[in-house]
């Protein structure tokens, strides 16, 4: 892995300080003094001169000083008759001045070639972090080395059926022999495919440390800059760098932001993006497999891919990370708990039950919340009370006990969230009641009902949609019954039960009216919610039949809900004042109520 250093001004200013004292250093050494002809013959007079060296008008030599130590002087020559005064005072002379030749080029030069090794020695340093004009065109990948993966199959839980497919890619990197005799190729490209935080970046680095091959990992978006050709550069350079450390895997994180569909951007064919892409294409029509490059990418929109890169022969595997089931939850639960002291109660696989629908990362963000609320609250091991706490705060929000609620306020949403606890539990089909709170949550949330479902369900049938569609209303449900007023506070229900009553009747074909058709578009991505409107494609008359048809559905489902709390005021009543009291009531307490 690439380590980046940080270079302070102070580098800098040390390193002027170093030429400059240098320079004077060596000044010093080879320091002339000019002097004065009168005090020149007092200092021969005084038999201080040693020698000399005499033009037509300029004298140059040493001086002794008192301690021994021998001066250059130079002085301008006056007396005609030097020589006969010199020989005199038996003092050496000759007619030429020493070349200085030599000693300016070693005043010069010295702190010239310090300057530049030191300017070059920082240049070095700033190169690990940004990137001067002459490598724009490299790439920006971070490659890890076979040494420096600690990651391995251990360490990547929840997608079984992810890892099995990627067993003979590892055995392709680790003995290629075995598929080259028989004749087989292994695949180029490899695209891991699945909704965020399942873990197919850390699948594709376990794939490397188990594999012990260099690891070479970057963004797409990466590749993509402002100047034309950038991108292409860096596709190059890339390849070229894998073929040099072959057996090697690249990686792609987000493809979608370099390898989307030509055409689909809004400078048309001269788009920087898309000759990136065709760079990567060609790129990968031009490696061999035999080399020992695997490339891989992750997106969560394949959706959108160019259909040239995911045509055989570039990538043509496609690898499914999906989120994980209950059993997978669990196992992955166990994988973050190994560096968590958590206490003997801690039941993984009722947490597992209690997690429906998350993905590796917030199972990851859940042990880290319930680790963080056990050093709050001063324990030494991290309790399952911890876990469900963490739970309650991924799903609903951070609680605001400090939120001053007025009484009236207080009792409507306790009557509130009763209403939807005892619909929930009157009609079959419905996930249990696990617990209910009036404490504020979140950003809106003033209470929320629990509910935790026992099983994964991956089927609904007609009748679970309705009762859910009840239980959803059943808060206003209870307001109505209890106060003969309604108040805002079932807004998110309503916005719940209307786009299920609206997949019923567009998506599922549960409508009696419409009949068995589907009137809704294509949503595009698998793994994630768009949100974007689009045009719909059939006829107003149609159009007013699903409207009339939805609140029909949601009419019907009310009614079934304030059917149920009338005949249950009494324990609506109960139940709602016990509410008030604790704050928090969980399912068994509210069984024992009915």
């Amino acid at each position: 892995m690439e380590k980046k250093h940080k270079v302070s001004i102070w580098y800098i200013l040390i390193g002027i300080w170093m030429v400059l004292l240098m320079q004077n250093y060596i000044a010093s050494m080879y320091a002339v003094k000019t002097i004065p002809y009168s005090q020149f013959l007092n200092l021969l007079k005084d038999g201080k001169v040693k020698e000399v060296a005499i033009t037509a008008n300029r004298i140059e030599g040493k001086l002794v000083e008192e301690d021994g130590e021998q001066k250059g002087f130079n002085a301008v020559r006056v007396d005609p008759e030097l020589s006969q005064l010199l020989d005199q005072y038996n003092v050496t002379f000759k007619g030429e001045i020493e070349s200085t030749f030599v000693r300016d080029i070693v005043s010069w030069l010295v702190p010239f070639v310090l300057f530049i090794g030191i300017w070059y020695f920082l240049m070095r340093r700033m190169s690990g972090q940004q990137p001067g004009f002459m490598s724009l065109g490299k790439n920006k990948a971070k490659i890890y080395m076979e040494n420096e993966l600690n990651v391995t199959f251990e360490d990547v839980a929840g997608v079984d059926e992810a890892k099995q497919e990627l067993v003979e890619i590892i055995d392709f990197l680790k003995s290629p022999e075995r598929f080259s005799e028989l004749g087989g190729k292994i695949p180029k490209g490899i695209l891991l495919v699945g909704p965020p935080g399942t873990g197919k970046t850390l699948l594709a680095k376990a794939v490397a440390g188990e594999s012990k091959v260099p690891f070479f990992s970057m963004s797409g978006s990466e590749f993509v800059e402002m100047f034309v050709g950038l991108g292409a550069a860096r596709v190059r350079d890339l390849f070229v760098q894998a073929k040099q450390k072959a057996p090697c895997i690249i990686f792609i994180d987000e493809l979608d932001a370099l390898g989307k569909a030509r055409g689909m951007g809004t400078m048309g064919g001269h788009d920087e993006r898309e000759q990136t892409l065709n760079q990567l294409l060609v790129e990968m029509d031009g490696f061999d497999a035999k080399v020992g490059v695997i490339l891989m990418a992750a997106t969560n929109r394949p959706e959108i891919l160019d259909p040239a890169l995911l045509r055989p022969g570039r990538f043509d595997r496609h690898v499914l990370v999906d989120r994980p089931d209950k059993v997978g939850r669990e196992a992955i639960l166990k994988v973050h708990l190994k560096n968590v002291k958590a206490g003997p109660d801690v039941d993984v696989e009722r947490l597992a039950g209690m997690t429906p629908g998350m993905v590796g990362a917030d199972l990851a963000n859940l042990v880290n919340e319930a680790t963080l609320l056990a050093v709050r609250s001063g324990k030494k091991q991290v309790s399952m009370a911890e876990f469900q706490e963490g739970v309650e705060r991924i799903i609903g929000g951070l609680e605001k006990k400090n939120r001053l609620i007025n009484k009236k306020e207080r009792e409507i949403v306790a009557h509130h969230e009763m209403g939807h606890a005892l619909v929930a539990m009157s009609l079959p089909g419905t996930d249990p009641v696990h617990k209910i709170s009036i404490i504020p949550r979140g950003i809106a949330a003033l209470g929320y009902t629990m509910q935790v479902p026992t099983d994964d369900r991956f089927l609904m049938t007609r009748t679970e949609l309705l009762n859910k569609i009840s239980t959803l209303l059943g808060g206003r449900a209870a307001e109505e019954i209890i106060f003969g007023d309604i108040s805002t506070g079932a807004h998110n229900d309503l916005s719940k039960a209307t786009d299920i009553a609206k997949s019923m009747v567009k998506e599922y074909g549960m409508s009696e009216r419409l009949g068995q058709v589907y009137l809704a578009h294509d949503k595009g991505s698998r793994f994630l919610e768009t949100g974007l409107a689009m045009q719909e494609d059939y006829s107003d008359e149609t159009a007013r039949s699903i409207d009339e048809e939805v609140r029909e559905i949601i009419q019907q489902r009310y009614a079934t809900a304030v059917s149920i709390l009338k005949e249950k005021k009494d324990i609506l009543i109960r139940g709602s004042q016990i509410l008030l009291e604790k704050e928090k009531i969980n399912g068994e307490e509210i069984r024992a109520l009915l």
